[in-house]
């Protein structure tokens, strides 16, 4: 059985102190979420902060990028081992928002997940096409190839460690949600591209999110669908009470 994953990227939102007061007021309205796991990810900024905040809830921390190289001359990168220093245990690889301003690709994608994993820690990788693409008819390529090139080189060991986040990019920030029975076909897409790289059985275990504009009023019916065991949510996450609520999913 699957455990959905809930995690909210803040994006480049949240000063120190208004980072804390969210965690601070989050960590009540979700104590009693035990069969769900959990994330947010706070600007680089506020990450030690908000791993003091966090405490011993039930509350993981993740990372918003990072870069493939340990260490070295990489002007403004931060690395694995310094978000695995700081506390993280996720971090987000391939957000359509990286891929469209900073120039990541899939390659880099791949790369990045790569250290990741060498680390422990867990990627949770972007996946989505543009409203040109949909319109186009080449959404499902455009998934499978994104998938495959991220994945490339992975074991299935490695494979289950990742979390697959299927982010329609016409979705993101814009207040549209793609419809529920979509979202879960293109996740299915997404686990049967798994199963024929690593096996039904690689496929059965892995997790993968929904994301784009994810409210309250639209994750129950897209928790509820097979293939979706999370949601990745960015505006809704810097709102204590409406993350709490999709974390507290009614199925």
């Amino acid at each position: 059985m699957r455990k959905p994953i809930i995690a909210g990227n803040w994006k480049l939102n949240k000063l120190v102190n208004g980072a804390m007061e969210l965690i601070d007021d989050l960590k009540p309205r979700i104590s009693g979420a035990e069969n769900v796991e959990v994330v947010v990810c706070p600007p680089f900024t506020a990450l030690y902060a908000v791993n003091m905040s966090v405490g011993d809830s039930n509350i993981m921390l993740g990372a918003q990028d990072c870069y493939w190289q340990d260490s070295g001359a990489f002007t403004g990168e931060v690395s694995v081992p310094m978000l695995q220093d700081i506390g993280c245990k996720y971090v987000i690889i391939g957000h359509s928002e990286r891929r469209q301003y900073f120039g990541e690709t899939d390659e880099t994608v791949n790369k990045k997940i790569k250290a990741v994993l060498q680390k422990g820690l867990n990627p949770i990788m972007c996946v989505g096409e543009s409203s040109e693409q949909r319109k186009s008819g080449i959404t499902d390529d455009v998934i499978v190839s994104q998938v495959k090139k991220g994945m490339e080189g992975l074991n299935a060991q490695d494979a289950v460690a990742v979390v697959i986040a299927y982010e329609p990019i016409w979705a993101i920030g814009t207040g549209e949600t793609c419809d529920a029975g979509e979202a879960d076909r293109i996740c299915g897409l997404i686990r049967s591209t798994v199963a024929a790289r690593f096996g039904q059985a690689t496929a059965d275990a892995i997790r993968i999110q929904y994301g784009g504009s994810v409210t309250p009023d639209t994750a129950d019916d897209l928790m509820s669908r097979s293939n979706i065991d999370g949601a990745l949510v960015g505006g809704a996450s810097l709102v204590a009470e409406k993350f709490a609520r999709i974390v507290n999913f009614k199925r």
